[in-house]
């Protein structure tokens, strides 16, 4: 905890505030990228001790909150079929699809099970050989390989009944979809620690220079955060735009090599319908052709009238949800008609309440006045 305390100490917070005080000059619009950010913010109020000048929008920081409605739906359809074990992180579980959620198809009969960890599917796979163990693999770069390394575990012990229904995103392009809206009103990111932590962060240079936006690899301590707004504040007061290690502790530019190669190795990168903000040619991850016996979505084919359905349950709702614009930095949690109401971590209309990174469960929570 003392290393943790060092970026949590009240003199190294009142410090930094007051140097970001006194380099601000002009009102700038910074996004942090990462649901664990987001939380950090709104959980120690950082908000508050900004200049008035300063306002920190929210990007889509969570895997969870992008994952889209026939994902869900597929998934509870994938749990429903005879001799499946459809296992999960637990924050998966209520998400809504475009009817209902795993909670509920567990409450009506389905094997749905709460695991800790990928490789306790490997080891319910192990012990079920007569049953066919599904994980519902959901991640940025961040949690990706943890998913891999129980695929690697399962091939090297032979369990043919186990497979991953993936839901794998890429961040960068993302980031770029965010830029290149036209109203877009981002001036600077904080990028996330963690996933530049396996991913590194090459691919921000481009962006960072084609956008002209500073890019700052940030940490998820209120000292990490501030630091993070500190030196993007002074880039753009300066006019400048390029890429800025502020998470050095835990970041290096080429990122994890080992994590990298058990991604290139298993994965290929493809298109992704990211939940509320559309599709982008290049926005996740798929399984490689060779390892499609373990690909869910290949083993446990949907007829096109689930999509169908679920596409037209989706048009056919006018819930007041946006998620969407919040994510991609136009609107705040606070601007929902529905937010703390009808909206809330007990009764969810979009996938940013129930997630515990979401945006909207982490203003909700610490109750921060927007």
């Amino acid at each position: 905890m003392q290393y943790l305390d060092d970026y949590r100490n009240k003199d190294r917070i009142q410090t930094l505030v007051r140097a970001i005080q006194r380099e601000t000059l002009h009102p700038w619009n910074i996004m942090e990228i990462c649901g664990g950010q987001t939380h950090s913010i709104a959980r120690n109020r950082i908000e508050e001790m900004l200049p008035s000048a300063i306002r920190l929008l929210h990007g889509p920081g969570c895997p969870v909150c992008v994952t889209p409605e026939e994902i869900i739906d597929r998934a509870i359809t994938i749990a429903k079929k005879p001799g499946v074990i459809f296992t999960s992180f637990g924050d998966m579980i209520r998400v809504p699809g475009s009817r209902s959620d795993l909670l509920q198809a567990k409450a009506q009969g389905a094997d749905v099970r709460i695991l800790y960890s990928p490789l306790d599917a490997v080891e319910l796979a192990g012990v079920n050989p007569e049953k066919e163990i599904v994980f519902f693999a959901v991640g940025f770069e961040t949690t990706i390989p943890v998913h891999l390394m129980a695929l690697k575990e399962a091939i090297r012990r032979g369990l043919k009944n186990f497979s991953l229904f993936c839901s794998f995103f890429a961040v960068p392009p993302a980031i770029e979809m965010i830029l290149s809206q036209p109203d877009n009103r981002i001036d600077g990111f904080l990028t996330a620690g963690h996933v530049c932590a396996i991913s590194g962060y090459k691919a921000y240079h481009r962006l960072a220079a084609d956008y002209r936006k500073p890019m700052i690899v940030t940490g998820f301590e209120p000292a990490d955060i501030l630091y993070g707004i500190y030196k993007c504040i002074l880039q753009l007061e300066k006019g400048e735009a390029k890429v800025e290690n502020a998470y050095k502790r835990a970041v290096q530019e080429a990122g994890n090599k080992e994590a990298i190669r058990l991604m290139e190795t298993f994965l290929e990168p493809g298109g992704r319908e990211w939940r509320g903000i559309g599709y982008f040619p290049a926005g996740g991850f798929s399984l490689r052709e060779e390892y499609a016996g373990f690909d869910a979505a290949i083993k446990f084919p949907i007829s096109e009238n689930i999509s169908l359905q679920a596409k037209n349950e989706k048009e056919k709702k006018d819930i007041g949800c946006i998620a969407g614009e919040i994510m991609k930095g136009n609107r705040q949690p606070g601007d929902c008609i529905n937010f703390g109401s009808i909206c809330n971590p007990a009764h969810p209309l979009g996938a940013p309440m129930v997630s515990e990174e979401g945006v909207c469960a982490a203003y909700y929570t610490y109750q921060t006045v927007m």
